[in-house]
């Protein structure tokens, strides 16, 4: 069973009853709630998830329950919206606004399983670059005063004599710090500690 949560919102209950089972064995972890104001006032704290709803019902629709969301998780939940026909151009707004999916009545159910692996394969992909970029850090951090001096020339690209004349220190002991910070951000080349800072300074 995947370790992320999928929640259902649907006030029609055959229809959520009918995703839950499906999705339940599908091997997914799965939740339903009759309305976005029940998924709201219970909102789950799951750091990551995948919601299925539908885009329109009574209370809280579809639109505003995505602004709301976006507000609360941003990119770490993923929002599969279930839409009728006429719902399309609606659909398409939300998409552009961050909707990771949108699937017509009536759909075939392998279009959701298909959408809801799909979500939770990204998840899983941003929580491994967030782990990294949290190891990244957790070495800059480790750096020294000096360390950290020497690490940010080098990201900015100077050379060890710059260095030492930014620093005023000599090139020789430049050399010495460079090999401590190659060696604590476990980069083998200057390229790899290069790509480590800008990957940092995107964060």
């Amino acid at each position: 069973m995947t370790s992320h949560s999928v929640f259902i919102i649907d006030d029609d209950p055959a229809m959520r009853d009918a995703l839950t089972l499906m999705l339940r064995g599908a091997g997914f972890r799965a939740r339903a709630f009759a309305s976005a104001d029940d998924f709201l006032n219970d909102l789950p704290t799951e750091a990551s998830a995948c919601v299925v709803t539908d885009v329109r019902m009574p209370g809280v629709e579809g639109p505003e329950l995505v602004r709301r969301l976006k507000s609360l998780r941003g990119d770490s939940w993923r929002v599969i919206v279930i839409t009728g026909h006429a719902d399309v151009p609606l659909a398409v707004q939300l998409m552009k606004a961050g909707v990771a999916d949108f699937i017509e009545k009536p759909f075939d159910p392998q279009q959701i399983l298909n959408s809801v692996g799909h979500c939770i394969a990204s998840l899983s992909g941003l929580e491994a670059e967030r782990a990294a970029r949290e190891e990244m850090q957790a070495r800059v951090a480790s750096l020294t005063n000096r360390e950290r001096q020497v690490f940010d020339a080098l990201i900015d690209g100077c050379s060890n004599k710059e260095i030492a004349l930014r620093l005023e220190i000599s090139p020789r002991t430049v050399e010495i710090f460079r090999a401590k910070v190659m060696t604590k951000m476990q980069a083998p080349n200057l390229s790899t500690l290069v790509r480590i800072g800008m990957r940092l300074g995107d964060a």
